[in-house]
């Protein structure tokens, strides 16, 4: 019989590999930049939002926050390098507005997070105190990224069509939610992954079956949009 450390191991290497596949999702995007020399009206925004999710979930996985959450750590590890990658190919061929804009972004959030950092490590002590305030922060960031397709969505209503909804992405969403809400559950209990992620599984469930519907009811569905980007983290 496979033991609950075990199983729980499986699970979260699974989810390490979803998520790997969430972060290179963007892939594409950046090499039409590098391909054309231009950002063109690309944003930032996703992959700045990312950096902070990322860096809070590695935050939360050492074992003086959380213990027991390595896992957690190694992807988020892996998720910062992909998105400082991303980001430095933006700035590199985005115009001098752009890239002061993402200094600006990137200056705000070193200083946000190293508050937080600060306040929790002087303030705070014991695992569970550090856990709770640590994991709320990562929820909440969470939550936004596992939210944020709701703009397509609601595209996707307005249109009646399903040609600027990436379908792969929300199929990589819904499988990424789950399998995290699953490493939650396995003991030992895990409360903050497992409120985002079980938010990521409503979201994913929502945004697939609204694709299968208008997929076979909306017209003009051959036609490709733009891939969303939307790289997520734990």
């Amino acid at each position: 019989m496979v033991s609950a450390s075990i199983a729980r191991n499986i699970v979260g290497i699974i989810g390490n590999v979803i998520s790997f596949g969430l972060f290179f999702s963007p892939a594409p995007t950046f090499y039409k930049i590098i391909k054309n020399k231009d950002v063109e009206e690309f944003k930032p925004d996703p992959y700045i939002a990312t950096v902070l999710n990322c860096a809070f979930w590695v935050f939360y996985g050492l074992p003086f926050v959380h213990p027991n959450s390595l896992l957690v750590v190694t992807i988020n590890g892996v998720g910062l390098v992909f998105e400082f990658v991303y980001l430095t190919i933006f700035y590199i061929y985005a115009n001098n507005k752009g890239r002061k804009k993402l200094l600006l972004y990137l200056f705000i959030e070193a200083i946000f997070f190293a508050a937080i950092l600060s306040g929790v490590m002087l303030t705070l002590h014991g695992t569970t105190r550090r856990s709770l305030v640590v994991g709320i922060i990562c929820d909440v960031f969470n939550i936004m990224m596992y939210v944020s397709p709701l703009t397509v969505m609601a595209k996707v209503i307005k249109t009646k069509s399903v040609k600027y909804m990436p379908f792969w992405l929300s199929v990589a969403n819904f499988l990424n939610g789950l399998c995290w809400t699953t490493y939650a559950l396995i003991h030992p209990f895990d409360i903050y992954v497992l409120i985002s992620n079980g938010v990521g599984v409503i979201s994913g469930l929502v945004q697939l079956i609204l694709y299968a519907y208008f997929w076979c009811t909306g017209e003009n569905n051959n036609d490709d949009g733009d891939n969303v980007s939307n790289p997520a983290g734990v």
